[in-house]
């Protein structure tokens, strides 16, 4: 795959170690290591010239791993970063929001796995959204089944930029959320994240993404590869790659990898001295590298 003088960018994926001191409650602790190193060698090893940081839950609000990480690699990594919800006025505030811009983090994420949906039409949500509107950020949100008929109607007046984790993960048994989904998606300032079908099924993955591009959001899907696959670390990057070329075809997954994450995290053309990207088939994992860590 040609990134037509882009380097291919991957979406999500996340680092960390045992080390870090996690959130408290957190459900789920990997024993591992999936550090920036071991990533950026798979990107490079897979043909990928870009990546975004996302914050795993079981960090919390403690982004100081992503950062230093977008720091160590600015050219190459962008970050979506994870903050405390019940103090937004500080946690987003326009300097804050500026330091963090000028980091390299372009959005924030919201994982309600488990939690309750939170009050986007409450004036402190509506002033954070009026702040990651100024500076082109985005809101990542990982929800799934009836949580995402609660969050439509704010969603539906959301002021920024918006990303759905992992196709929304459908679920056959919620056909009304993912109508709610569909819904959001074709909105002008909606983007979807093609990844992680093992988190809901491939099937459904492969429904929702169908009826994705019958509604013409082709412009608007992302590739996220997901790594290191946090409680399914028997996939590899490789078969993702594969798995997303079946499912988009040649030309989609081109465009899913180049202009349309350059248009959401308003990347600049790349410099002389980044890469530009070519992915093949017959690419090498990269994957025994961070396997043993497990």
């Amino acid at each position: 795959m040609n990134g037509n003088g882009f380097p291919l960018v991957d979406t999500h994926a996340h680092v960390f170690h045992p080390r870090l001191r996690v959130a408290k409650g957190a459900r789920y602790i990997p024993d591992y290591e999936a550090r920036l190193d071991q990533y950026l060698n798979v990107l490079a090893t897979n043909g990928v010239g870009r990546g975004v940081l996302v914050q795993p839950s079981f960090l919390g609000t403690d982004n100081s791993y992503l950062l230093a990480g977008l720091a160590a690699a600015p050219d190459t990594l962008r970050g979506v970063i994870v903050v405390a919800t019940d103090d937004l006025r500080r946690e987003l505030s326009h300097e804050k929001v500026r330091i963090l811009h000028e980091s390299g983090v372009r959005g924030i994420r919201l994982n309600l796995i488990g939690r309750p949906v939170p009050d986007l039409f409450s004036a402190a949500w509506t002033a954070a959204g009026s702040v990651l509107a100024a500076r082109g950020w985005h809101v990542e949100i990982q929800a799934s089944g009836h949580q995402w008929l609660d969050l439509a109607p704010a969603l539906t007046a959301w002021p920024t930029r918006l990303v759905i984790d992992h196709l929304g993960l459908p679920q056959s048994r919620h056909p009304e959320a993912t109508e709610a989904v569909l819904n959001l998606a074709g909105k002008n300032n909606t983007w979807v994240k093609v990844s992680a079908p093992y988190r809901s099924s491939h099937e459904q993955a492969a429904v929702m993404f169908s009826r994705l591009l019958d509604q013409g959001s082709h412009d608007r899907l992302v590739f996220g590869s997901d790594w290191p696959f946090t409680r399914h670390e028997e996939n590899t990057y490789q078969e993702l790659m594969v798995w997303a070329r079946t499912l988009a075809g040649e030309e989609q997954l081109n465009r899913m990898m180049t202009i349309n994450p350059y248009t959401l995290l308003e990347w600049p053309e790349p410099s002389h001295n980044t890469a530009t990207a070519q992915v093949c088939s017959s690419a090498p994992t990269g994957h025994d590298e961070y396997r043993d860590m497990d």
